[in-house]
């Protein structure tokens, strides 16, 4: 039988501590970045739409549509529909931190041209990670409620594996498309030197929340083997 630690006294709270103040350290990064660069307008007076309809083209990419959408740090490829969604700051922006967010997602356009293989292993992992990540935590719960039946937490932590090795691959796809984007933007005469240092910024401060993400997923999954891990036996 799973041991478990005794009533209100679980040390690896600590792990989900550590996960939350990773989140919201990324999370309050890549805000402050992009406001501050959210206020410095392009020299070339470009919006992210126009930066991005540009790149593609660059890039011999003329099926993927470009489409507005609502919220902020929205902005998305869907390379089912070839799809390039940009958030309403980011589509109309004429500032350097909204040229570098819509080159960013053009990096995952040209990915998805050149079939890179991380962006085709996320896109399968997609609907496992759903099913996982859905299905893990009640499977857990369940397992517990009926007397700690290992099967079923078993089950559960491998369910949630999923989860987890979706962020991991997550990881080299999105610091790919930055570096992608960075180099469209230098080729096409975008951006300036000088604005291209501030781009990076921006877009190394994006790739932290991922970074937070793949952290926070493996904390998780290692209190889960930590908390059920062991069988000890009565």
């Amino acid at each position: 039988m799973y041991g478990y630690y005794p009533m209100f006294y679980d040390p690896t709270y600590i792990l989900v501590l550590i996960g939350i103040v990773i989140t919201l350290l990324a999370s309050s990064r890549v805000k402050s970045t992009y406001g501050k660069y959210a206020k410095v307008r392009s020299r070339s007076g470009l919006t992210g739409a126009d930066a991005a309809q540009r790149i593609l083209r660059a890039s011999g990419i003329y099926d993927v549509r470009i489409e507005r959408v609502a919220g902020q740090l929205t902005d998305h490829y869907d390379p089912r529909r070839r799809v390039l969604s940009l958030s309403e700051p980011v589509y109309g922006g004429s500032n350097i931190a909204a040229i570098g967010v819509a080159a960013h997602e053009c990096g995952h356009a040209i990915q998805d041209q050149k079939e890179y293989v991380p962006l085709k292993l996320r896109g399968i992992l997609v609907p496992v990670a759903n099913f996982g990540s859905t299905l893990a935590w009640p499977m857990i719960i369940l397992g517990i409620i009926v007397g700690g039946l290992e099967s079923l937490i078993t089950i559960g932590i491998f369910l949630f594996s999923f989860a987890v090795l979706f962020q991991i691959v997550t990881l080299p796809v999105e610091f790919n498309a930055s570096k992608r984007a960075v180099l469209m933007l230098s080729q096409t005469g975008i951006l300036y030197e000088e604005e291209l240092n501030k781009t990076k910024k921006v877009l190394n401060a994006a790739a932290l929340t991922y970074v937070a993400g793949a952290a926070t997923a493996i904390l998780q999954l290692l209190r889960l083997l930590l908390l059920f891990g062991g069988r000890n036996r009565d």
